[in-house]
């Protein structure tokens, strides 16, 4: 037999072929074949029962949805309130004339609803969103 090249193994030696039966396969199986498993239930049961759990599905989806909501009031707030700010700290923007109306009052009246509107449809559309992972979490068995 000759010598194996570095880095690969030494061929197996042949074996009979009395000795290359396969070991038995035995099968272990638990006398406890009915063993006390918690059955699992969707969360939607957990928050109907009241549970502790349901509790805190609860809770976690009415934070997120409050923190939603403060975060939407929150950049609306800063618009509204930086906007007269803005008026003050830059006076030549008070003597810009928009359709002959001062550019205050037309941003104030007119411009400023849009932005309400925007706010309001992507807070929506984040809180159905919201409350789609909510289901999609309490389903789940």
């Amino acid at each position: 037999m000759s010598q194996p090249r570095p880095g690969r193994r030494a061929p197996l030696p042949r074996v009979e072929a009395s000795r290359r039966e396969a070991p038995r396969r035995v099968a272990v199986t638990s006398p406890r074949t009915a063993a006390a498993r918690r059955p699992r239930y969707p969360g939607t049961r957990e928050i109907d029962e009241q549970t502790r759990l349901g509790e805190v599905y609860m809770r976690s989806f009415l934070r997120t949805q409050v923190r939603l909501a403060l975060f939407v009031c929150t950049v609306l707030a800063c618009v509204v309130g930086g906007l007269p700010l803005l008026f003050l700290l830059i006076p030549e923007l008070r003597s810009v004339h928009l359709l002959g109306v001062p550019l205050p009052w037309a941003v104030l009246a007119g411009l400023i609803y849009p932005a309400f509107v925007i706010g309001a449809w992507l807070y929506v559309r984040q809180a159905e969103r919201n409350e789609r992972h909510f289901a999609e979490l309490v389903k789940r068995p």
